[in-house]
């Protein structure tokens, strides 16, 4: 059982630490819980705006890792507990697996007949965002330009400053995990590209934060494979970082959604997940959280109608499919690291 929505009626700030609890505006007994992956800073204009839909719902926002959502909402239903009303995050692969496993009840959301067949899977599990990978460089290290392709990047790399390349740890990084993994389906010389990066000394960082501020502090010349959503924002605060679509293909990722089997209050997931579906919500997204939007109604030049009309075949999203569940395999998992070890310390 949840706590009394009376102890929980309080102001908006962290009730453990990684709980914020958002009051309805007009007061009410009803409560929605959202366990998510993005930072709860980040998530207010997002909650508030749908409180302004529903200003007598109160919003309980649980900012978990991406494992920890999937543990919590497995452990919660066997024990036949209520679980999230919502599910928000960004592995798309853990979250797929959580509706294939049976933690997942469909939906009737207005607009979902209109979304990207790429972006939903059986009514159940919806991507929210388009965020491709990109390039970032530090801009007076590259004045005509950094390279561009991943054909090119592996020429740079040949006479590269050494330690000058930095890029996910894909052991640590779920989202960089998935990025090699579909350079692996794109591109044929993906492993000379990780060796020549091992030849040049790369770094390896858990987060894109991490990768940005070696980049624009001069410490890196270039990150590869950096989650475009928050480079881009970054590139407008930053004057020394640039940003470069990749010219030979560009991989999307999304943050996804679903609703529990378990929700105590399902409705009122079903109602926040249609908010993110819609023109409003999608907008949200796009324009104070700066996550780019799948909906084709909304603008904006990094939107992903922007994108497609710009890049055309060059966009490769990761489809929303039990596909990604290869992702999740510990033996191939295995394999693929320890080939990523191989090829980088082989050069140390």
């Amino acid at each position: 059982m949840r706590l009394p929505f009376a102890l929980l009626l309080c102001l908006a700030l962290p009730a453990r630490g990684d709980v914020v609890v958002f009051p309805a505006p007009e007061g009410g007994g009803r409560e929605l819980v959202v366990y998510s992956s993005l930072d709860s800073p980040l998530a207010r204009p997002l909650i508030e705006a749908f409180q302004r839909r529903v200003p007598d719902v109160a919003v309980r926002y649980e900012d978990l890792l991406t494992g920890e959502i999937a543990e919590r909402v497995t452990a919660e239903t066997d024990a036949g507990r209520a679980t999230a009303d919502l599910v928000f995050s960004s592995a798309m692969d853990v979250t797929v697996k959580l509706a294939n496993d049976g933690y997942a009840r469909p939906v009737q959301v207005p607009g979902a007949q209109d979304w990207p067949g790429w972006a939903g899977w059986r009514d159940m599990v919806f991507a929210l965002t388009f965020e491709p990978a990109v390039i970032v460089y530090h801009k007076p290290s590259f004045p005509d330009g950094p390279p561009d392709t991943r054909a090119a990047l592996i020429d740079w790399l040949a006479t590269a400053p050494k330690g000058a390349v930095g890029t996910y740890d894909i052991a640590r990084s779920a989202v960089g995990y998935l990025f090699l993994m579909r350079d692996q389906e794109h591109f044929a010389d993906l492993w000379p590209l990780v060796q020549a990066m091992g030849r040049a000394g790369v770094q390896v960082f858990p987060t894109s934060r991490e990768v940005i501020e070696g980049v624009n502090a001069g410490r890196l010349q270039l990150g590869y494979n950096v989650l475009g959503s928050y480079a881009a924002d970054q590139t407008l605060r930053l004057p020394d970082l640039g940003l470069v679509l990749p010219r030979d293909y560009v991989v999307v990722v999304s943050r996804v959604a679903l609703v529990p089997r378990a929700a105590e209050a399902p409705d009122l997931g079903e109602a926040f997940l249609e908010f993110l579906m819609s023109r409003e919500g999608q907008t949200v997204l796009a324009e104070r959280l700066r996550l780019p939007a799948v909906s084709l109604e909304v603008a904006g030049k990094d939107s992903a109608a922007a994108m497609q009309e710009a890049l055309g075949a060059r966009l490769r999203p990761v489809p929303v499919s039990p596909g990604l569940l290869a992702y999740l395999d510990a033996a191939s998992r295995a394999r693929v690291l320890a080939e990523w070890r191989k090829a980088l310390e082989s050069h140390e």
